[in-house]
């Protein structure tokens, strides 16, 4: 299954902020969407990635305010993606090995989704749902 399958799935919609607003008032529109991390984008390029783990231990546990600091000062900037043709092995090596939970689709530069670590496992769920029950009606003899 690819990235492309998943967000057909699931939906393109992406959710984003400059990186010059507050924290604060990223956090509010996060969890309006009820979602757990944003794009961060100026002039349609991603700039960074800016996710509840960020504020917890840029903000929070640094005692700073989430009303004086801005996006840009805390977001995660060297953003890994992937591409809509990759595929959920690729996605799943990646958040493992990088420790990260949110991957934005790019095609020609053009954020055009975000898969998270959620979307993955259910793929694979999904997957491993219809192997099972194609391997019950084939052991079974029923029709395929």
């Amino acid at each position: 299954m690819t990235v492309n399958q998943i967000l057909s799935k699931k939906g393109k919609e992406v959710y984003t902020v400059l990186p010059t607003i507050t924290v604060y008032e990223a956090l509010v529109s996060m969890s309006e969407k009820n979602i757990g991390a944003i794009l961060v984008v100026e002039d349609d390029i991603l700039k960074g990635i800016l996710s509840e783990r960020d504020y917890a231990r840029k903000v929070v546990l640094k005692d700073k305010s989430s009303k004086e600091t801005l996006v840009h000062e805390i977001m995660a900037e060297n953003v890994i993606t992937v591409k809509p043709t990759d595929n959920l092995d690729y996605c799943m090596e990646l958040m493992y090995t990088k420790k990260i939970r949110h991957l934005p689709v790019l095609e020609n530069e053009t954020i055009i989704g975000i898969v998270s670590i959620g979307d993955v496992v259910k793929s694979i769920i999904d997957l491993q749902k219809d192997t099972i029950q194609y391997l019950d009606s084939y052991i079974s003899g029923g029709k395929l």
